[in-house]
């Protein structure tokens, strides 16, 4: 195996280029519905190309794809169960009364002119004490979309607020998988590793917050009569109570104990669940739909269609009803069959050695400071559009360039930094990406239409490499 000769660059660049092809073709004819069949079969298409090279001009055995596959998948068995839960989560928050209760108060604290930069901040504030860019998006995350809109900001606009915030908080939180990956993979200690991404991820975010701040300030209060619609509808169809909140607050609880974020999502849903057997029975046996029942028999059928299935409730007003209007665990069936063929397809990509080719390419323009970092930037990025996950791309591109960083005489930490400004928060802008597809799904908003917004996601990397320009902070280890 460790002979095996490895894919010419312009070879490994087939399956790569077949994809984008496809994935184009598919954007166009399917537009926002893309991920719900498209985007598989062209990853599955994409898969099949190089799998078939490999076989045939390469004599890879099926048996190492196969392998690689079942590796990684096994590598995802508890992100897709997360997935099912954040499902459940997002149904039982929104009949229980919590997102309608933090809506129902948040839009008359809320000013429109600074709604953006408050929505930053704050989910800023709850991923850097959860460490979960997800757990932030799926609870918070939502409650602010719902206030966005009662407030008449354009929704691309208040997800490019949360997703910016909740990724800053996501990549500095020593609670965070993605933190704790990129400093341990190349040996650097967490917390050496947070101080030294201060250095770029300060200005980035600084820069973020400028911009979201400027942009509220076009917004007036012409969203009044918006507002007041929401309050009324949401106030005549559920049973607005402070009481709800006891759930966000334990969860938070929970969170700052570190509890891990698949049973803080699970034990979340269940408190939410009682929450709307207490408070909503109306809404229940409105989604059961069937007057054959008994209460007890309505209120437990209502309440397992909130964790599995879609809900729609009738509020008197359009815009309300799409937005309380929920998916549950089957919601997230497509982003999960969506995820699996992405893995399949990375790591056939890399048990072929494919990805190993294309990589060298790009080691081999290193000649300065500049170009090393930029290669890494550049290395993270093209990860996260092939592989289809940011752990894979922050592990690999911590494997691929651990050598050449030793070599260069340049301090470890350098990488790890980088690999967070790359490849952790540009994860989000991939449309088959884990991370991508997920919050796409549960913010329902598509991931092409909220990248232009999530500024600080695009400057990270740049900010990166324009430090790394500059020298700031950067030196070489003397041996």
């Amino acid at each position: 195996m460790a002979d095996r000769k490895i894919p010419h660059p312009l070879v490994a660049a087939i399956p790569v280029v077949v994809l984008i092809g496809l994935l184009i073709i598919v954007i166009t004819l399917f537009g926002s519905e893309s991920l719900s069949g498209g985007s598989q079969i062209a990853l599955l298409l994409g898969l099949a190309v190089c799998v078939t090279i490999s076989m045939v001009f390469y004599h890879i055995p099926w048996k190492t794809f196969e392998d690689h596959m079942c590796k990684t998948i096994g590598n995802i068995a508890v992100t897709l169960l997360i997935l099912l839960t954040v499902g459940m989560l997002s149904g039982s928050w929104m009949i229980s009364g919590v997102v309608p209760t933090l809506i129902y108060y948040g839009v008359q604290i809320l000013s429109p002119q600074f709604f953006l930069v408050s929505a930053c901040i704050i989910c800023a504030l709850v991923s850097l004490l959860s460490g979960s860019s997800w757990t932030t998006v799926a609870t918070i995350g939502v409650a602010l979309l719902g206030i966005g809109h009662a407030l008449g900001i354009n929704e691309a606009w208040t997800a490019g607020a949360i997703i910016s915030g909740a990724y800053f908080g996501d990549k500095m939180s020593p609670l965070s998988d993605t933190t704790i990956l990129a400093s341990s993979s190349v040996g650097v200690d967490i917390f050496e590793h947070i101080r030294y991404m201060v250095i770029t991820t300060t200005p980035s975010i600084l820069i973020t917050l400028v911009i979201f701040f400027v942009a509220g300030l076009g917004h007036g209060n012409e969203g009044a009569l918006h507002v007041e619609q929401y309050t009324s509808g949401l106030a005549s169809t559920f049973n607005i109570s402070a009481w709800t909140l006891l759930v966000p607050i334990i969860t938070g609880v929970l969170i700052a104990k570190k509890v891990p974020s698949l049973i803080v999502l699970f034990a979340s849903s269940i408190m939410a669940g009682i929450t709307a057997l207490i408070l909503q029975p109306h809404i229940l046996t409105q989604i059961a739909n069937d007057a054959s029942l008994s209460t007890a028999a309505a209120l437990a059928k209502g309440l397992t269609i909130t964790y599995y299935g879609s809900t729609a409730i009738e509020t008197g007003f359009d815009a309300l009803n799409e937005l309380v209007s929920t998916g549950g665990m089957a919601g997230m069936l497509n982003t999960i069959w969506l995820i699996i063929c992405a893995m399949c397809y990375g790591a056939a990509m890399v048990a072929s050695g494919m990805i190993e080719s294309i990589t060298k390419v790009i080691i081999s323009f290193v000649r300065t400071r500049f170009s090393l970092v930029t290669s890494t930037v550049g290395t993270g990025i093209f990860l996260n559009l092939t592989t289809g996950d940011q752990f894979i791309s922050i592990v690999l591109t911590a494997d691929i360039f651990r050598n050449v960083y030793k070599e260069e005489g340049y301090e470890a930490r350098l990488l790890s930094r980088t690999c967070e400004d790359a490849a952790t928060v540009t994860s989000v802008l991939v449309p088959w990406n884990t991370c991508g597809m997920t919050q796409a799904t549960v913010l329902g908003v598509p991931t092409l239409t909220y990248l232009p917004y999530c500024f600080f996601n695009l400057i990270s990397p740049l900010m990166t490499m324009l430090i790394a320009a500059l020298g700031w902070k950067i030196k070489r280890v003397r041996h």
